[in-house]
């Protein structure tokens, strides 16, 4: 079956390798505002580059950080300012109801801790930004979670290009498997501590109750 997303992929390698750092910065900001550039690609490969020594590995994670916090800052804006019909009527983008559904029900769900986290989760670190955005987090609690979240994903990325080398493609279709596996993990994650949660306010209610009926 062939890949679908090759050209897009070459394409965005093909910028960073003859742009490196400005290309980096610029790609980032269409993945993070819902414009369907794969950034493991972009930081895979500018990895790479830094282990040729064409680039550095500060600019190349500088960029790669500045291009996802603005993207997002456009995301942002969109579902604050013109909400989730009109994001939905671009159909030559990649936002489509079901994939707006599940970082619906994300930030739903868990809140400003959604916007931390997301930011290595397949599908929902890309679409994140709009539900905050619709529900009017402040913009500066917005933008210091997303920061702190891009940071680790986007160097892991250029660090792992980098220690691969040559090898970066490889490493790039491996990660497609690894993301669903980051999700089982923290959704495991999440399910075990809601349910150790819930047993403890069961329990602290029950030796309530009986404190109460022993009175």
């Amino acid at each position: 079956m062939p890949d679908l997303t090759a050209p897009i992929v070459n394409f965005a390698t093909d910028q960073v390798g003859a742009y490196g750092v400005l290309a980096v910065f610029l790609l980032m900001i269409l993945e993070s505002a819902c414009i369907p550039v794969p950034s493991e690609a972009i930081m895979i490969y500018g990895g790479f580059l830094v282990s040729r020594g064409d680039e550095s590995l500060f600019l190349i994670v500088a960029a790669g950080v500045a291009g996802n916090v603005i993207g997002s800052w456009a995301a942002y804006w969109v579902g604050l300012r013109k909400g989730r019909e009109w994001a939905l009527r671009w159909h030559w983008l990649h936002i489509t109801p079901k994939r707006l559904d599940v970082a619906d029900r994300w930030f739903a769900r868990w809140g400003s801790w959604a916007v931390l986290v997301s930011r290595c989760l397949p599908i929902i670190r890309t679409f994140i930004s709009l539900p905050a955005g619709i529900a009017r987090m402040p913009f500066w609690r917005f933008t210091v979670l997303t920061l702190l979240g891009c940071i680790p994903w986007v160097l892991a990325l250029a660090l792992a290009g980098r220690a691969v080398g040559d090898n970066w493609e490889d490493l790039q279709h491996a990660l497609h498997y690894f993301d669903y596996v980051l999700v089982v993990v923290i959704l495991g994650a999440i399910v075990h501590f809601s349910l150790r949660h819930r047993r403890r306010r069961r329990a602290a209610a029950a030796a309530f109750g009986s404190g109460a009926s022993g009175e």
